[in-house]
C-alpha cells in the first residue's frame, strides 16, 4: 500500500536550508568556531605559533610564487591535517571512553597524517633552505 504524499522534511540542520549569503555568514562563523576550538588543542596552538614566523618566512626564503606557495602551503597544510585529526579524536571520544580497536586505529591513523604531513613540511622548508644557502 503506498504512503500517502506528505510535507518536505525540514533538515535537521538549519545550515542546510540556507543559501546564498547566509549560508556564507553562518559556514564563517562556524569555521571560526572551529577555528578558536583548535586553539585549546596544544598541538594545534604549537603549530598556529610556528605558522606566525613561518608563513612570513615563506615570503623572504621563496625566490617564485611557485616555491612562496610550496612553503606556505606546507605549513598550512600542517594546521589543516592537525585541525582533522583533532575531529576525528573528539568523534572517537564522545562515542565513549572505553578502549575499542577500531578506536584506536582511528586515532593512530588520524596521529599518522599529522606525521606525514609534518614529515613534508619539514622537507620542503629544508630543501629551500639548503638551496638557499648552500647550493648557490
Amino acid at each position: 500500500m503506498p504512503l500517502p504524499p506528505s510535507e518536505p522534511l525540514a533538515p535537521v540542520n538549519p545550515q542546510k536550508a540556507r543559501s546564498g549569503l547566509s549560508r556564507i555568514w553562518h559556514a564563517t562563523g562556524y569555521s571560526l568556531e572551529g577555528l578558536r576550538a583548535g586553539w585549546g588543542e596544544k598541538a594545534f596552538r604549537q603549530e598556529a605559533i610556528a605558522a606566525v614566523v613561518l608563513l612570513p618566512a615563506s615570503l623572504w626564503l621563496g625566490t617564485s610564487w611557485v616555491e612562496v606557495a610550496l612553503l606556505a602551503g606546507s605549513v598550512l597544510l600542517v594546521m589543516i591535517v592537525e585541525l582533522l585529526n583533532t575531529g576525528i579524536e573528539t568523534a572517537i571520544d564522545r562515542i565513549g571512553p572505553e578502549w575499542h580497536d577500531l578506536s584506536k586505529r582511528a586515532k593512530d591513523m588520524g596521529s599518522a597524517a599529522v606525521l606525514l604531513a609534518l614529515l613534508l613540511c619539514g622537507g620542503i622548508w629544508f630543501g629551500a633552505l639548503f638551496q638557499r644557502f648552500f647550493h648557490g
